[in-house]
């Protein structure tokens, strides 16, 4: 990524929550490792899913099942897109453009692209920095909070939310409400960058590395980089420096 690219990037993210902008901006960090990426073709794919999803919301009875649910079935069922268990640390899994090719990935970036698939066929969605595992948030037919994992597109209930908490938390308790609270732009390609760079650092490439910490200088204020270990989520904790991709 040369100067000019990084200054867009660095305005892009800029503005306020940059959630319109996301994909566009997941787009650019993996322009970072693919010069040659077409962000306006993927883009396109996007837009074109999101279509599709429009049409099938549409076609759908809202008081029998929440709008997410016809999003779901096309990404999940029909298009294939899934969580990537055999390669679960391979980068490719943290860019976006692999991730719409391949249609494999880990929850935060299958999240980006069910999320921008949802808001094209407008349908609500927010990402969820949920410790340990990145979620979707949505509402049920009545308007309650509702939560997908976007890892294999499955419809979370009270049980298997508080499971997951527990398993990645190690407490056996109530589910902390802020956990639940939608992420931001900024906090999502946050933790996209933070889990390339527990890869990169951890597997000693250095060139990579340094890109992805020139993009988080771009993204973090620079009085906050120098002691930015992790990437904060909305309890106050932080997610820990380390190969744990979610």
């Amino acid at each position: 990524m040369d100067a000019a690219d990084l200054l867009l990037f660095q305005h892009l993210v800029s503005k306020g929550e940059c959630d319109c902008g996301l994909e566009t901006a997941a787009l650019m960090i993996a322009a970072a490792e693919y010069p040659t990426l077409d962000i306006s073709r993927y883009l396109a794919k996007l837009d074109y899913l999101g279509r599709r999803a429009r049409k099938l919301v549409e076609a759908q009875d809202p008081d029998l099942l929440p709008k997410i649910v016809p999003v779901l079935r096309l990404l999940y069922q029909e298009r294939g897109f899934r969580g990537n268990l055999t390669e679960y640390y391979d980068p490719r899994n943290s860019f976006l453009n692999q991730v719409i090719d391949r249609r494999l990935g880990i929850p935060i970036t299958l999240a980006v692209v069910l999320i921008g698939v949802c808001r094209r066929a407008g349908v609500e969605a927010r990402g969820v920095s949920f410790p340990g595992h990145f979620l979707v948030r949505t509402v049920d037919v009545d308007g309650e909070a509702l939560f997908v994992d976007p890892f294999d597109g499955r419809i979370l209930d009270e049980e298997s939310l508080h499971m997951l908490y527990e398993q990645s938390t190690g407490k056996a308790e109530e589910v902390d409400p802020e956990c639940l609270q939608p992420a931001s732009g900024r906090a999502i390609l946050a933790r996209m960058l933070n889990n390339l760079r527990a890869i990169y650092e951890v597997t000693g490439q250095s060139r990579r590395l340094k890109r992805v910490v020139t993009l988080m200088g771009a993204l973090v204020p620079k009085e906050e980089l120098g002691s930015w270990n992790a990437v904060s989520h909305p309890s106050g904790g932080a997610l820990p420096l380390r190969v744990g991709l979610n």
